[in-house]
């Protein structure tokens, strides 16, 4: 198998078999031995019964259906995890995305990067609800994990199958999957591609998804950077306010022995207190939280979903290398 095609779907069905057919006409001029992978995330219309009628004139199509919608990171690991191809392309299944685009990643993989990401440059979307809000995270994300793109939001990417079983993903991750390749030492190229108004179908996102970015974003900076020495993200902090909370005990220490100053009504005794505890608690039950969240789905290798169905598929289980 030289290229997977792996798509994540929740209720898309409008926009399914059209998008078979473009990935068709894409991939067939390049001669490669293809498959498409849809994930179904928990749909509740007829997407996976034409995707599975549809497999009469195209085999190449497999399908993955969940139980229940574990979201979009969790179907990307799904594919991630089921594709077979020395090559695994990624790309949304609202038509927003271009299939004619994928050549042309393949053939920046062949000039030796390990992963190619999509740059919507000319993007057809609203500004202010959509634009904006992912012009302002592509700085930030590109700022905070020094892994320098124009657009972490296009899902359209294409990476070598070696990369594609390293990437570990949890929560909703999927849009830091170059910072997180980045972590391993892949060599990462951006290219531009099309971007289509969506058709048919409804968005999946809002913007609360914002909010969602932020917390996901500390999570990654602190995965790539501290998850061999995570006292040194949690212990500035927690040494900062727990030193404050110290040099105010030794103030008013000083000031009781020295200057007889009484301290049974002062808060500012009971204020440096809780500055040492509160520093104590950020340092432990921060470190615990995240290295528990580790270890869960990392150490013991935790599944993030769980498939009812497969169409397509011999194999009972994903290969993981």
């Amino acid at each position: 198998m030289d290229v997977s095609i792996v798509i994540p779907f929740l209720n898309e069905s409008p926009n399914l078999l059209p998008l078979c057919e473009e990935i068709k006409a894409a991939m067939e001029p390049t001669g490669k031995q293809y498959e498409v992978l849809f994930i179904d995330d928990g749909s509740t219309d007829d997407g996976c019964e034409l995707l599975e009628k549809a497999r009469a004139d195209m085999p190449q199509i497999k399908v993955v259906s969940f139980r229940r919608n574990f979201g979009q990171t969790a179907a990307m690991v799904a594919g991630l995890d089921y594709a077979e191809g020395e090559v695994v392309v990624t790309l949304d299944a609202d038509r927003q995305n271009d299939p004619a685009d994928i050549p042309s990643m393949l053939d920046k993989i062949d000039e030796g990067y390990d992963m190619v990401c999509g740059w919507r440059f000319d993007r057809q979307d609203t500004y202010l609800s959509r634009k904006l809000p992912s012009m302002l995270a592509n700085r930030l994300i590109s700022k905070i994990t020094d892994v320098r793109l124009h657009d972490y939001g296009c899902t359209l990417k294409a990476m070598r199958k070696e990369l594609a079983k390293r990437v570990t993903l949890y929560g909703e991750m999927h849009r830091f999957i170059p910072a997180v390749a980045s972590g391993v030492g892949a060599k990462i190229a951006e290219v531009k591609v099309n971007h289509r108004a969506r058709t048919a179908g409804e968005s999946k996102y809002g913007i609360s998804r914002t909010f969602r970015v932020v917390l996901d974003l500390i999570t990654v900076k602190f995965l790539l950077r501290f998850h061999a020495r995570p006292l040194h993200f949690f212990g500035m902090p927690g040494l900062a306010l727990g030193g404050l909370g110290g040099a105010l005990i030794t103030y008013l220490t000083i000031a009781r022995l020295f200057f007889g100053v009484p301290l049974g009504d002062r808060p500012l005794l009971i204020f440096a207190f809780m500055l040492v505890i509160i520093g104590l608690q950020f340092i432990l039950f921060g470190l615990i939280g995240e290295m528990q969240t580790r270890t869960y789905y990392e150490s013991q290798n935790k599944p993030i979903y769980h498939v009812r169905t497969t169409i397509g598929i011999e194999q009972d289980t994903p290969s993981k290398g």
